[in-house]
């Protein structure tokens, strides 16, 4: 799994042009400009236009089948919510011990780039 935070903000051009003075490059961008990907060594900054700007979510990218990972959590005693298909791939959801929001997704990036 790579690490792959979603930092929320109402200005995403603003955000990218910071992050990558910072040393993260550019990735894949949505053509609206809605959000931009800023890959790193160790993972990716996701970066999405939200209405609440500072807002951080933890996400995972993995190769792994979301049904193996489901599964592995429910085994485990958690309770991950369903798998879910989406615009960018797929996804699966589950709160932390925290309650704090977890999203695990396995990317087709041939949808949105």
């Amino acid at each position: 799994m790579r690490v792959l935070p979603i930092r929320y903000t109402s200005d995403v051009e603003a955000l990218q042009r910071f992050y990558t003075t910072l040393g993260l490059e550019t990735g894949p961008t949505s053509r609206p400009g809605g959000w931009v990907e800023l890959p790193a060594d160790g993972g990716t900054l996701a970066v999405h236009k939200g209405d609440r700007p500072g807002r951080c979510e933890l996400a995972f990218e993995t190769d792994e089948p979301l049904e193996d990972v489901q599964e592995r959590l429910q085994n485990a005693g958690y309770e991950p919510g369903p798998v879910i298909d989406e615009g960018f791939g797929r996804s699966l959801r589950i709160d932390d011990p925290d309650g704090v929001p977890v999203q695990i997704n396995a990317y087709e990036r041939d949808l949105y780039t």
